[in-house]
C-alpha cells in the first residue's frame, strides 16, 4: 500500500461512515416526527374522554377533511388514504358537471369520481397530492351516549365543527337499510358528506342527513362505509 492509497481508503471509510449515519440520523428523526404526531393524538384523545376538550383531537381530524364545491352545490368530504382518496355522499355531487375540493390550508384541487353508490349515498373521488388522512373505527364498538364530532362545512362556514352524544345505533335509512347511526350534534346543509368521529378521533359515521325537528341527525356507520368504498374500488 501506498501512502496515497491508505489515504485515500481512509476516506472512503469516513464518507461511508458518514452516509450511514446520517441515514441512521434522518430514520430517528423520522421515527421520532411519528412517536410525537401519536403521542399528541392520544393526549388529545384523553382530553376528550376526560372533558369537553376536543381542541386536541379537532386540530388533527380538520387536516384531513375537505370542503367539496360543485357548478351546483356544496358539501363536505374527508381523506381516507394518505396519496388523496376522498369519501363524499352522492347526493353532494348530484347534477354536477365538475368538483373541486378546497383543503383546510385553502388550496384548491380538482376532484376526479372513482366511483359511487346511490343506494347508500357513498361517493368515492380522488386528488392529488399527499395529504394526512382519517382512519376508520369499527362501528360495532359505538356506544349509544359516547360523544361525537360532526366535521362540515355547514351553510359555506368551512371547517365548522359541532358536539353531541350518539342517541341510537341501526336506525333505519330512507333505503329501508338499519345502517345509521343517530346523533344530536347539529347537522346542517353543507355538513353532508362529513365526518361522524369519536373522541379518539376516528371516524365512526358519514353526516348523512336530518329529519325535521331539533337534535335528530344521521350518520351512515363506518362498517358500511368501509364496505362500500371497497366495492367502488374493486369494481373501478
Amino acid at each position: 500500500y501506498t501512502e496515497e492509497k491508505l489515504v485515500s481508503e481512509f476516506n472512503k471509510k469516513l464518507d461511508d461512515n458518514s452516509a450511514d449515519t446520517q441515514n441512521k440520523i434522518n430514520e430517528l428523526s423520522s421515527s421520532l416526527i411519528k412517536v410525537q404526531k401519536n403521542l399528541e393524538i392520544k393526549i388529545g384523545s384523553i382530553n376528550a374522554k376526560t372533558s369537553a376538550d376536543f381542541s386536541g383531537i379537532i386540530e388533527h381530524a380538520t387536516k384531513s377533511v375537505v370542503s367539496i364545491r360543485t357548478d351546483v352545490a356544496q358539501g363536505t368530504g374527508f381523506i381516507i388514504t394518505q396519496d388523496g382518496y376522498v369519501v363524499t355522499n352522492a347526493h353532494v355531487l348530484s347534477g354536477a358537471r365538475y368538483a373541486e375540493a378546497i383543503t383546510q390550508d385553502q388550496q384548491t384541487r380538482a376532484m376526479s369520481l372513482i366511483g359511487y353508490n346511490l343506494t347508500l349515498d357513498i361517493a368515492l373521488l380522488k386528488i392529488d397530492g399527499s395529504y394526512d388522512s382519517l382512519q376508520f373505527e369499527n362501528s360495532d364498538n359505538a356506544r349509544v351516549g359516547e360523544k361525537v364530532i360532526a366535521i362540515g362545512n355547514p351553510l359555506g362556514l368551512s371547517f365548522s365543527v359541532s358536539e353531541g352524544i350518539i342517541s341510537a345505533k341501526d336506525r333505519l335509512g330512507d333505503n329501508e337499510f338499519p345502517y345509521y347511526i343517530q346523533t344530536d350534534a347539529a347537522l346542517n346543509p353543507g355538513n353532508s358528506g362529513g365526518p361522524l368521529i369519536n373522541t379518539n378521533g376516528k371516524v365512526i359515521g358519514i353526516n348523512n342527513f336530518k329529519l325535521s325537528g331539533e337534535n335528530l341527525g344521521f350518520a351512515l356507520e363506518s362498517n358500511h362505509i368501509i364496505e362500500t368504498v371497497n366495492q367502488i374500488a374493486l369494481k373501478k
